[in-house]
């Protein structure tokens, strides 16, 4: 089985940045996809942004130019740069981990962002 647990949430001002956290560990293959989702109050979770163990990248479209996903391979590690926050982003984001080699799909348990004057 996988775990994956996040961190590096909180509050922040509009226009302030955060840095997230999400370490992995567990029953990991090299070929995998790490992301981040988010979920706010009264909405459906989206996708936010995620990587391929290669390095390739899909972002949403709402958070391009403002959020920057990166991995560590080494450290089973992938981050998500916020910057330029806006109320907007105040949701509770999960790490998420999909692999070839194991038809489940894991969550974290979420990390609460808050974006707020």
């Amino acid at each position: 089985q996988v775990q994956l647990v996040e961190s590096g949430g909180g509050l922040v001002q509009p226009g302030g940045s955060l840095r997230l956290h999400c370490a992995a560990s567990g029953r990991i293959f090299s070929t995998n996809t790490m992301g981040w989702y988010r979920q706010a109050p009264g909405s459906q979770r989206e996708l936010v942004a995620t990587q391929t163990n290669s390095g390739t990248t899909t972002y949403a479209d709402s958070v391009k130019g403002r959020f920057t996903i990166s991995r560590d391979n080494a450290k089973l590690t992938v981050y998500l740069q916020l910057n330029s926050l806006q109320p907007e982003d105040t949701a509770v984001y999960y790490c998420n981990l999909n692999q070839v080699s194991d038809p489940n799909s894991y969550w974290g348990r979420g990390t609460q962002v808050t974006v707020s004057s």
